[in-house]
């Protein structure tokens, strides 16, 4: 079961399932009519008897839905909207017999893309222990989601993989224009330490982590293995974070972003580096 299911990650993950032969009941707010799934139930995430009805069969789920960034609504309707959602679908899955759920955690779990004030990650490469420094709904929406999974674990023996999403493009001109913006002003990318991940990969990060079945929660994050933004990433680090502690290498253009938990858990590894058409890659 996807939830989000006719979102900018839902689409790809009901297409990948769907080209593996994986039936899908997909959850929408609207049906828009195309959907490569099964099944398709339209209602909220956010209502127990919709989540319970799309649950129906299901032997794995993929929450998706959620409001997704601080200003797309009332700041109490962004942390309890999405808070309320995450429970929901894990408590409903876990009465179901489930035992297997991913859930779209975000970078913005740490803070650092909306504090009021820019504020320097601890170290970087940044990982999943890295200290929080939240100040908007949105960011401790996703703090409560992975500690919400961490308690479903617990409760129902679900494993739960919360994977934090980066910036989030595909072939459509939102990764262009963001690839374009950070070209002619790479400080625009410093809080989210110029890291993104294509569509399909995003995809295939939540189908791919569904392989792991521990009864444990996990979070980890995934993006590209480099940057956006076509300057060194040392040159990056010294102009806009100077001293910021660097705890290995970062060669090239290496995101500074620590993904090696995405890849021991369920085996990730980006395939589809973002090109502006010109022959180079980005990732």
């Amino acid at each position: 079961m996807v939830t989000g299911a006719a979102g900018r990650i839902g689409r790809p993950v009901l297409s990948l399932l769907a080209s593996r032969g994986v039936a899908a009941t997909a959850l929408v707010l609207e049906d828009p009519g195309s959907l490569p799934a099964g099944r398709v139930v339209v209602g909220s995430a956010e209502d127990v008897d919709v989540v319970r009805s799309a649950m129906e069969g299901a032997d794995a789920v993929i929450h998706l839905a959620a409001r997704p960034a601080p200003h797309y609504d009332t700041p109490v309707d962004v942390f309890a909207g999405n808070t309320r959602a995450t429970f929901i679908v894990l408590e409903e899955a876990g009465i179901a017999g489930v035992r297997r759920a991913v859930i779209a955690s975000s970078y913005g779990a740490t803070g650092l893309p909306w504090t009021r004030e820019p504020v320097p990650p601890a170290y970087l490469p940044i990982d999943e222990a890295l200290p929080p420094v939240v100040e908007d709904p949105y960011g401790l929406s996703k703090q409560a989601d992975e500690l919400t999974a961490a308690m479903m674990a617990r409760r129902h023996g679900l494993t739960v993989v919360a994977l934090r999403y980066p910036f989030v493009g595909g072939v459509e001109e939102r990764l262009a224009a963001h690839a374009r913006s950070l070209a002619e002003d790479p400080s625009r990318g410093v809080r989210d330490l110029w890291s993104y991940l294509d569509v399909r990969d995003a995809a295939l990060a939540a189908v791919s982590a569904l392989s792991v079945s521990d009864g444990r929660a996990h979070v980890a994050f995934v993006a590209a293995p480099t940057t956006l933004v076509p300057v060194p990433t040392a040159e990056l680090l010294r102009r806009y974070l100077p001293g910021v502690p660097v705890r290995r290498a970062l060669p090239g253009r290496s995101v500074p972003v620590d993904t090696s938990a995405a890849a021991r858990l369920f085996g990730f590894a980006a395939q589809y580096p973002y090109s502006d058409g010109s022959g180079a890659a980005a990732g």
